[in-house]
């Protein structure tokens, strides 16, 4: 059965998440949610989650799946939001728990508040794994190499790659976060230029290189004709040497601190303190010479950064 899908571009984020269904009065996913989210203010909102929850409305949907492609660091997820509106079960890929762990200790999270074992999700994707949604078959790729946890949702000749891959003309995802690794990346994206040549690439981002007209689906054979970073005749070594030079000259993502301590929790805010108001830390980057007010020299940490 060939799926339907709707996809909803988020401004802010560049993000693009997805509604895939079989028909109207049927079954439904929504892949990479997003929660809208000021930096400045520390404002959270939900009217790009509630476009959606129109849509599914409108079409007497029941939505049996909020998929993550992984915990991702530019964007807030809004699978905990959605999960309270539709009952639905989150799904991630089973790496989200070494994510957990890395960043369970860059942001000095308690076991008492957070697990990394993965229960803030209703179930972890192992690779090859199937599942359904209605009479819509899918299927688990695992694709790290941007991080642990990255998966592909493979759905009726449909992939959803997340951020393994950009539209050709804007390559491949940065691999230099915790966990990731631009030689596993080559074989990710090697394992999905191997998909039948019709197969459709959907795109979770889409930064409009040279202010083009914004696009997020493409085909494998043109993907695997065309990316700019990974083509077919590209080596793998030499693949890694450009992937990791052109990362030494990327920023951290200005919600990287944000989101993954959002999205780690399966799109929960942390919990809140005495009084009753949720925080997100920022780690601190501080110069040898700094001193504290007692005096004492403060450790400083290293973050890392996501997409």
């Amino acid at each position: 059965m060939k799926p339907r899908i709707e996809a909803f571009y988020h401004e802010n984020t560049s993000t693009i998440s997805y509604v895939v269904y079989d028909q109207s009065g049927g079954h439904a996913a929504v892949i990479d949610s997003v929660l809208d989210f000021s930096a400045n203010s520390g404002k959270v909102w939900t009217a790009f989650a509630d476009k959606q929850l129109a849509f599914i409305r409108d079409h007497q949907l029941t939505v049996d799946w909020i998929l993550e492609t992984h915990a991702h660091a530019d964007h807030l997820s809004a699978a905990h939001y959605l999960r309270q509106q539709l009952n639905s079960k989150i799904g991630v890929g089973a790496g989200i728990t070494k994510v957990q762990k890395t960043f369970k200790l860059v942001f000095n999270i308690d076991d008492a508040e957070l697990s990394a074992n993965g229960e803030v999700f209703d179930h972890l994707f192992q690779d090859n794994e199937t599942f359904q949604i209605g009479p819509l078959q899918g299927q688990i790729l695992a694709t790290p190499g941007h991080t642990n946890d990255s998966v592909t949702y493979l759905i009726e000749g449909n992939a959803f790659v997340g951020d393994t891959l950009f539209m050709p003309d804007g390559g491949t995802a940065r691999c230099d976060f915790p966990g990731g690794d631009a030689g596993v990346l080559f074989d990710s994206v090697n394992r999905l230029h191997h998909l039948p040549p019709d197969t459709r690439l959907w795109m979770c981002h889409d930064y409009q290189p040279g202010g083009r007209e914004l696009a997020y689906v493409t085909t494998v054979a043109e993907s695997a004709r065309s990316n700019i970073h990974l083509h077919e005749g590209i080596a793998r070594g030499d693949f890694i040497t450009v992937r990791e030079n052109r990362d030494k000259t990327l920023d951290v993502p200005q919600l990287l601190y944000p989101s993954v301590q959002v999205n780690i929790r399966g799109g929960q805010m942390p919990a809140a303190e005495t009084s009753q108001t949720a925080y997100l830390k920022i780690p601190l980057s501080l110069s040898s010479s700094y001193v504290s007010p007692d005096n004492s020299k403060l450790k400083s940490e290293k973050g890392g950064s996501s997409s």
